[in-house]
């Protein structure tokens, strides 16, 4: 069952890609911020973990109103994190150790601290300056209201009035105005920072919020609109994607995008050869800990990206999401921000148990997958102290919904030390629970019943079994509570979400479980386990 992986051409076919956001990951001067310094002296662990790439979220020059995603200048490194020597080295030395970059793009708005933005603001209403963005006159007698009825990303609404009475539109916090995507130079201006960073060694892009970019030019109100929507998955953005493939080809580079679509077939029209590369799976992500649906989700994900030819994403959690071991012990084990609340009691015991078998079905699956960092400690979603919360979801829901900053606190290295290792000699930026030492990276790299030791089996096993890279999914078993199936004719995933132990079937080793089996050599519920055959 050994072998080789796809062609390096195709490394991202099958690659499992790790994402590092970097305030947290780990701070290497003591300051309290996580730093690209930081990245560089964890790189031997990410070998070790087994990692082919490191998507990192913005770590460009930024005022932090929205943890980065608010973007001064995409050519230069966010002092708090480094410089743009240090993020050269960062490439250069992952990449001596075998782990590719992919860096985070934010086509749909800048910082409100972006030269163009303070430009159109000093310009004034009707100056070329402001054509780069969308500025309107207010509705009402005198300008009062907003120009329109939409509403923001991030809840209320998403338009700031100015000085001189004009408002700006920004579909989620006030300091990203939204970028005129009609206008040539916004499209010019993204297509050289593309190829800056291509020529600095990238291998990819992740795009954010890749179908909120383009805008019906008349911005008219949602309620009663007929006809496409006017700011999501609009067909201009075909034409943008085509030509940003075009540089990207020029580099050997790839394309992930940030699609949060319920049509399959407008999703896929983003994978078309011509265009990005993958998409994250939202459909995966969000799904609860059910075996009919989790079946469900797999079939429909691998079916809208078949026509395509493009590999599926695997995705349990990222910065913005619950993370898996608190989630999967909830009652409800799906994911929706809508449905984000305090107080939400959960059992991280069985979490634990669900996201050791959820880590072995998502390696499993055909495709590439995505481990957003700390999952492989099983680190669960952090109660971070009200007076400390920075998301700015939780200051414009009025202070009802938590935000994301329980997913994003900073990671515990080493047991013993100061801020269980995370590198700060002062508090960091956000604060790390009392029992993060517990869960502690060189804890767990002794344990071999860790979540850490699983996930690095299970990474090392993935890249030699050539089946998980060459071959497509079949299911063998119609039972509802397990998930069965075959990747060739020698390897076999069983997933277990029923009430009763289940039987395996004949196979000649079991290469992995997420948890022991019981004294019969059955799969124990919430257990997953890869078998040769």
């Amino acid at each position: 069952m050994e072998g080789s992986q796809l062609a390096a051409d195709d490394w991202w076919r099958s690659a499992v890609i790790y994402q590092v956001y970097v305030r947290s990951f780990a701070d290497g001067d003591g300051d309290g911020t996580g730093d690209l310094t930081g990245v560089r002296s964890r790189l031997p662990y990410l070998a070790e973990l087994g990692v082919d790439a490191l998507w990192f979220t913005p770590w460009y020059l930024s005022p932090m109103a929205d943890g980065g995603y608010d973007v001064a200048d995409y050519r230069a490194i966010d002092p708090s994190f480094g410089d743009l020597a240090e993020a050269e080295k960062l490439i250069a030395e992952a990449r001596e150790a075998g782990i590719r970059t992919i860096i985070d793009i934010v086509p749909n708005h800048v910082s409100d601290q972006h030269v163009w933005f303070k430009a159109a603001l000093a310009a004034g209403p009707g100056s070329v300056e402001r054509e780069l963005f969308h500025f309107r006159p207010g509705r009402g007698a005198h300008g009062e209201l907003p120009p329109n009825d939409w509403e923001s990303e991030f809840g209320g609404v998403p338009w700031t009035r100015v000085e001189d009475g004009e408002w700006y539109l920004h579909l989620f916090a006030t300091e990203q105005p939204d970028l005129n995507w009609a206008h040539p130079a916004v499209r010019q201006e993204h297509e050289d920072v593309l190829r800056f960073w291509f020529e600095r060694g990238v291998a990819g892009v992740r795009i954010d919020s890749a179908a909120l970019v383009a805008k019906d030019p008349a911005l008219p109100d949602l309620e009663g609109h007929q006809g496409p929507h006017p700011y999501v998955d609009r067909d201009e953005l075909h034409d943008i994607y085509r030509g940003w493939r075009a540089i990207a080809d020029e580099f050997g580079g790839i394309f992930v995008g940030e699609v949060w679509l319920p049509d399959s077939e407008r999703f896929a029209r983003y994978l078309r050869p011509d265009e990005l590369h993958t998409a994250f799976n939202f459909t995966f992500l969000s799904c609860p800990w059910d075996g009919p649906l989790l079946r469900r989700a797999i079939d429909e994900t691998l079916a809208e990206h078949a026509p395509v030819g493009a590999p599926a994403t695997w995705v349990l959690c990222n910065h913005d999401v619950t993370r898996t071991v608190t989630r999967y012990g909830r009652e409800d084990t799906g994911f929706a921000f809508t449905a984000k609340a305090f107080g939400v009691p959960s059992d991280l015991e069985l979490g634990t148990r669900r996201a050791r078998a959820a880590a072995l079905l998502s390696l499993a699956l055909p495709g590439s997958v995505y481990l957003y960092q700390g999952e492989e400690l099983g680190l669960p979603e952090a109660d971070v102290p009200l007076d400390r919360i920075q998301d700015p979801m939780y200051f414009r829901s009025q202070e009802r919904a938590p935000g994301r900053d329980g997913c994003r606190t900073p990671l515990p290295w080493a047991a013993d030390e100061p801020y269980a290792g995370f590198g700060s000699t002062v508090e960091p930026w956000l604060p790390l629970p009392a029992d993060w030492p517990a869960r502690a990276a060189d804890l767990q790299a002794q344990d071999p019943d860790s979540m850490l030791a699983l996930y690095r089996e299970a990474l090392r096993q993935r890249r030699s079994l050539t089946a998980l890279h060459t071959e497509p999914l079949r299911w063998l078993d119609e039972d509802p509570g397990l998930l069965l199936f075959a990747r060739g004719d020698a390897l076999v995933c069983a997933v277990n979400l029923a009430e009763e132990p289940a039987g395996l079937p004949a196979h000649t080793e079991v290469l992995l479980a997420s948890g022991p089996l019981d004294a019969e050599g059955r799969l124990p519920r919430d257990t997953a386990v890869w078998l040769a055959v």
